[in-house]
């Protein structure tokens, strides 16, 4: 009993540390301070029509990116979790870097490619199924391909059996 007690309290602490990944549920109308205050301090800020967007990306392992728009006087209007669907579909072969970084943000993870073939961005995002999104990056900062994958972690160890 005092050990599911403790195993109880620690899922619990664990999951209110992750309710401050997303955007407060009052947010519009805060300032860009308070809204740090309350999700730390974004990992970039754009200048973007009309105002300013801060960029929280939760990874390497947090399955979100949030963007939260700030209008000219710094007060939040809107926020977005971008990692979805609709915005990998976005990612096109020659696309330039930036415009993926601008659509998706920061990834979660970068890994160069054999021979300087360029590098691989990797993206984990809420799914029902263990992948994750990847965008290969050519030397000349453009897209070569994307598409999806399975991460390390969903390598099953029992998948391979030695006689």
């Amino acid at each position: 009993m005092r050990l599911s007690l403790w195993h109880l309290m620690g899922a619990s602490l664990l999951l209110a540390g992750c309710a401050g990944y997303a955007p407060p549920a009052d947010f519009a109308g805060l300032t860009g301070e308070q809204i740090e205050a309350r999700m730390g301090p974004p990992e970039t800020r754009r200048q973007v029509e009309g105002g300013t967007r801060l960029e929280f990306p939760r990874g390497p392992y947090g399955p979100q990116t949030w963007f939260v728009y700030l209008d000219a006087a710094g007060r939040a209007v809107r926020a977005e979790q971008v990692l979805n669907e609709a915005n990998f579909g976005q990612i096109l072969p020659g696309m330039d870097q930036s415009a993926v970084r601008e659509k998706l943000g920061r990834p979660g993870e970068v890994e160069g490619l054999a021979r300087n073939r360029g590098s691989v961005w990797s993206y984990r995002y809420d799914n029902p199924f263990c992948r994750w999104f990847q965008v290969e990056i050519t030397q000349d900062q453009k897209v070569r391909s994307a598409g999806y994958g399975e991460p390390p972690e969903c390598q099953r160890r029992d998948r391979f059996r030695f006689p």
